[in-house]
């Protein structure tokens, strides 16, 4: 081949890769993902909006250092992406029920994203003996009522644990008159927080210096509300479908003692796994119930049921 023809050849080729490269450069660039916000595509700071109120109360953004802590926990929050999804999607199944409870308990439905900071809606265990979604102590879980011994801890139970916090907030909001304050003390106790309100002469939660911790409370709460209110704004592009969804129980009564939790979850067609799921306040594979009280057993509705046929026998 002539070397004049072979060069011209190569030349041709190189003006095609450079041709190639710059379109699908181009095209890359016009590429539309899902959704319009800016965050989405690439990391920008969040705008921090004007206005802003938990539980009806005003929260003061005009002050630096509170807009400075909302905007860490938002982007904290918003960023975070695995674990905010997973929030978003695991809400869909226990926030109506904990909606329905605050409302008729007497206490602001901003209150529902507490379990949310306190646990992730999940029966956790804090390094200091905090159980269950609201994270109570036992001598608190107690005073509000709930039974906890070796057999039973209703701290687990999220209808009861509910109605128990619900007691507790409105006993302190009636000590502090404010819900900030209210938030506040959940996490680091009435007396404490009292003692540094008249310690440092205040009477406001953004007034008062407090540990990293407590003062981190309240914006967590206050993120997960913009976020849930507006998730698509944040970046959060979840279907219906894909959100956990409730799932219908009924209730078998239970008044004398069960000498195997595992063979009555197969007396009612379910594992020993699946009654643990929907009655994790049970902690023994047993129940004496020296007292004879009647227990509330939730059992799943079909087709929840047990997959290995010969259990079913």
């Amino acid at each position: 081949m002539n070397r004049n023809v072979s060069y011209f050849l190569l030349l041709l080729l190189v003006i095609a890769l450079i041709l190639g490269s710059v379109m699908y450069q181009k095209q890359y660039r016009n590429m539309s993902l899902p959704g319009t916000n800016k965050q989405y595509y690439k990391i920008v700071p969040l705008t921090i909006p004007d206005t802003l109120s938990f539980a009806g109360e005003p929260v003061p953004l005009d002050i630096f250092y509170v807009r400075e802590a909302l905007d860490r926990e938002l982007s904290v929050n918003t960023y975070w992406h695995s674990s905010t999804l997973q929030l978003i999607k695991r809400a869909n199944r226990w926030l109506p029920m904990i909606d329905t409870i605050l409302t008729n308990q007497g206490v602001p439905l901003d209150f529902r994203y507490m379990p949310l900071v306190e646990s992730g809606l999940q029966n956790v265990v804090s390094p200091a003996g905090a159980k269950g979604f609201w994270q109570l102590l036992k001598s608190t879980g107690k005073e509000y009522g709930l039974e906890i011994n070796r057999e039973v801890d209703e701290r687990y139970d999220v209808e009861k644990s509910t109605r128990a916090a619900c007691r507790y907030l409105k006993k302190s909001y009636k000590k502090f008159g404010s819900w900030t304050l209210v938030v506040a003390s959940y996490n680091a106790g009435q007396k404490r927080i009292e003692r540094f309100l008249k310690q440092q002469k205040v009477s406001s939660f953004y007034d008062l210096l407090v540990a990293d911790e407590t003062s981190r409370y309240i914006y967590r709460m206050l993120a997960l509300k913009m976020i849930f209110e507006s998730p698509q704004h944040y970046g959060f592009y979840i279907e219906s479908s894909q959100k956990y969804p409730v799932i219908s129980t009924h209730t078998v009564k239970v008044t004398g003692a069960v000498k195997s939790w595992a063979d009555f979850s197969r007396a009612h067609g379910i594992s020993y796994k699946l009654l643990k799921y929907f009655n994790p306040w049970l902690r023994k594979t047993s129940l004496k119930n020296s007292h004879r009280k009647t227990y509330q057993i939730k059992i799943p509705d079909a087709p929840y049921n047990m997959t290995d046929a010969k259990l079913k026998e």
